[in-house]
């Protein structure tokens, strides 16, 4: 009974603090967010997006307004509903929207955020920027490697023309994306990244079988983690038996 209490007011102490520091919170930023409707402790506005999250937005937005705020959680959003709403959002407020999350994969890929990709904007964005267009993607470049597009086009036609030929079934996504991977690798590297479908398949399976091999070794570890606590526990239950 004692125990029930405890749980009791302790249940009570966490829902009242989450209530008024969502009352506090909202009080505080209600000025400067755009409409909103009643959120939930934790899950914010989640419960209100259904199965189709697209139709419940907009029939938020034919009773909020066509700028609402909404929480996913702990994310806070701002839904633009109307086009002249994300018109004016994306052209006067463009800065605001340029930065991306971070985790920790991103940061390791881009060397540290360090790529154009995912750099902070700023003075080493837009000089990032300005080195793509008038260097890499400049009219010039693109000309200059308009040969290799042409052939690299060719040699998908031929191949494509081949298969049909010999009736022969076509992943027509994997040959388009071996094609824009070969154009990509060629202007920048001179040479192709695959030449086949064989050779995107043993790519495909070894990088597949790395990822394989590590998520076993972590299941592994976590294993052993538990039977090794596991066994400690009962070593300790039964000494405790013994003591008793």
């Amino acid at each position: 009974m004692a125990d029930f209490q405890v749980c009791s007011v302790f249940f009570i102490c966490v829902v009242s603090m989450i209530l008024m520091r969502a009352i506090f919170r909202k009080t505080k930023t209600k000025s400067l967010l755009p409409p909103s409707p009643l959120a939930l402790p934790i899950i914010g506005h989640l419960h209100l997006l259904g199965p189709l999250p697209h139709q419940a937005l907009h029939k938020l937005s034919t009773s909020y307004g066509p700028l609402i705020h909404i929480r996913l959680g702990s994310v806070r959003c701002v839904v633009a509903s109307s086009p002249e709403i994300a018109r004016e959002i994306v052209k006067n407020y463009d800065t605001c929207l340029c930065g991306r999350p971070k985790s920790i994969a991103i940061n390791y890929l881009s060397y540290g955020l360090d790529g154009f990709l995912f750099a902070d904007y700023g003075p080493y964005w837009r000089f990032l920027k300005k080195l793509c267009v008038s260097d890499l993607l400049g009219g010039r470049t693109l000309n200059r490697f308009l040969p290799v597009r042409s052939e690299e086009v060719r040699r998908f036609i031929n191949f494509m023309l081949r298969k049909a030929n010999e009736s022969e079934a076509v992943n027509v996504g994997g040959a388009l994306t071996r094609l824009t991977n070969n154009v990509i690798s060629r202007m920048t590297m001179s040479q192709n990244c695959s030449n086949n479908e064989e050779e995107d398949d043993e790519g495909f399976e070894k990088k597949a079988k790395e990822v394989r091999d590590k998520f076993d070794s972590m299941m592994e570890r976590i294993i052993k983690e538990h039977e090794e606590a596991r066994r400690i526990k009962r070593e300790t239950g039964e000494m405790t038996k013994m003591m008793q």
